[in-house]
């Protein structure tokens, strides 16, 4: 199951990557980025489902794209997902945890 692009398997690229929550972010098609970047649409979909390791310099192009470095949009490991790090901790639980200490 994926949360926000950052609970996917790596799949055989052995990268993760928030492809897919960026272009949602910014209502952006496959065909779009494709475009931008010089590959086919298929590329795409490749890449968000790990199927195929970018190049380091289509890896560049895309993140330039979105105005993001390169580690913001590809890792190694998994990312964590969006809410938690934009709105810290996340769960009331856990919160409640914490002031209960």
């Amino acid at each position: 199951m994926r949360d926000n692009g950052s609970r996917q398997a790596p799949g055989e690229s052995g990268l993760y990557n928030r492809i897919p929550v960026l272009r949602a972010e910014r209502s952006v098609s496959r065909q779009e980025l494709a475009d931008a970047v010089g590959v086919n649409y298929q590329t795409i979909g490749f890449l968000e489902r790990g199927e195929y390791g970018p190049s380091l310099k289509l890896a560049f192009a895309i993140a330039g794209f979105f105005g993001l470095p390169v580690e913001a949009v590809f890792s190694t490991e998994p990312f964590e997902p969006l809410s938690t790090q934009v709105y810290g901790a996340g769960s009331a639980a856990r919160k409640a945890e914490e002031s209960s200490r």
